[in-house]
């Protein structure tokens, strides 16, 4: 199984008999197996090399998010995952970082499924969920991320800025 750790930055991620992991980011770090700048098409990679593509809080920097919706479905194979890590629109550190380009909601990958009727690039929403991991008191995710998560649009709509969220997580299924 072949999985790309994008955007990995020092969270090198180490292969096994069973797993390859590509490690890559625009930095040349100890442990990067690829440096590429995202923002540059295309990826050096063939179509469908990949299973599984990991990603966490890289693509909230993209210039252009379609287009790097795009190029992972491109070099991910039939019905690979893609497991994406980003900031929650709610949560007060991701206006404080001046490389965030975009912020993301619960809802923001079904703009990425079949139900809706942009030209973007489709994929099947496996998992989703609004996590709670910068509340003063860490035991209360316990209480608030099943909570929140049965009502997703009532808690963006309403209570988002009252108890803000830290990040989305996304498992996507590659559809082609």
């Amino acid at each position: 199984m072949k999985k790309l750790n994008f955007g990995c930055g020092p969270d090198i991620k180490k292969s096994t008999k069973n797993e390859k992991w590509i490690n890559m980011d625009i930095l040349k770090l100890p442990g990067i197996d690829v440096v590429h700048d995202f923002n540059k098409f295309p990826y050096p990679f063939k179509n469908n090399e990949f299973d599984v593509v990991y990603t966490s809080h890289v693509l909230e920097h993209m210039d252009d998010l379609i287009k790097v919706m795009k190029e992972l479905k491109r070099i991910c194979k039939p019905g690979a995952k893609i497991i994406i890590r980003v900031p929650h629109f709610s949560c007060g550190v991701s206006y404080r970082d001046p490389t965030h380009k975009r912020l993301f909601s619960y809802f923001t990958f079904e703009y990425f499924t079949e139900d809706c009727f942009y030209g973007l690039p489709k994929f099947k929403i496996v998992k989703r969920k609004l996590n709670f991991t910068r509340l003063a008191f860490p035991s209360l995710n316990y209480i608030f991320n099943p909570l929140i998560n049965i009502n997703p649009a009532l808690y963006e709509r309403f209570f988002c800025w009252v108890l803000p969220c830290a990040e989305c997580l996304f498992e996507l299924e590659v559809v082609k």
